[in-house]
């Protein structure tokens, strides 16, 4: 049983999407927070797998909630709520450690199937908002934050894995790169944990940026730049 925690100062949303995957079979609701104070402390009592998390909250933001939950229990999965305007909440919160995003509105099917994606070691990007994405680990390339590989933990890549470091920046999901490379999305899964053990990198957020950075992603070929 998957354990989901929603925090949203909207007691709308709060109640709906609590109701929704509540119905699911393999999820349970363990708390539903009005504002990130409240999410940080139910978060340590309720302990949850993952955390639905709006941005724009009182007392703390989702981007400082998404900080402190990930810095205390690393092993929790966030998925940000959004909606169109929030790009630098959401460039934070990845930066964090956030698995993902989705717009607010998503269909009941698609919301369940990121948290079962999420707690699978995926992540999860709205097709819709993927271009943002994309636009937003170009920031990251080009600013300050940068991610380092040695040249010579490249050399043991595989071409396969190569083709999917190109989708990882472009922002697919393991479904969709399954599905582009003609792989299951178990196989895809492997590749990415194989492929960060081997450039020695944090997550598939780190991943992203350095697709981004070397010009992998821009690759049509999905190959070594």
């Amino acid at each position: 049983m998957i354990r989901v925690l929603i925090a949203d100062d909207q007691e709308l949303i709060r109640q709906s999407l609590s109701f929704v995957l509540d119905a699911q079979p393999d999820i349970q609701m363990v708390g539903a927070a009005a504002n990130g104070r409240e999410a940080i402390e139910m978060v340590r009592s309720q302990k949850p797998d993952v955390v639905l998390m709006d941005v724009r909250m009182p007392e703390v933001d989702g981007v400082e909630c998404t900080r402190l939950i990930k810095a205390a229990h690393p092993q929790i999965k966030v998925i940000i709520l959004t909606t169109f305007d929030d790009d630098d909440y959401v460039f934070g919160a990845l930066r964090y450690g956030a698995s993902g995003y989705l717009l607010k509105g998503v269909s009941v099917a698609d919301l369940a199937s990121a948290v079962r994606e999420v707690m699978r070691g995926g992540s999860i990007i709205t097709p819709g908002v993927a271009s943002k994405a994309i636009e937003m680990f170009g920031r990251m390339a080009r600013g300050s934050m940068q991610v380092s590989v040695d040249e010579k933990q490249t050399a043991d890549l595989q071409e396969n894995e190569w083709k999917i470091i190109r989708e990882v920046g472009c922002g697919l999901s393991n479904k969709e790169i399954a599905a582009a490379l003609c792989l299951s999305e178990g196989t895809v899964r492997n590749y990415i944990s194989s492929i960060l053990s081997k450039l020695a990198l944090r997550d598939r957020t780190q991943l992203a940026i350095w697709s981004v950075q070397t010009g992998t992603a821009t690759q049509p070929f999905g190959g070594r730049p």
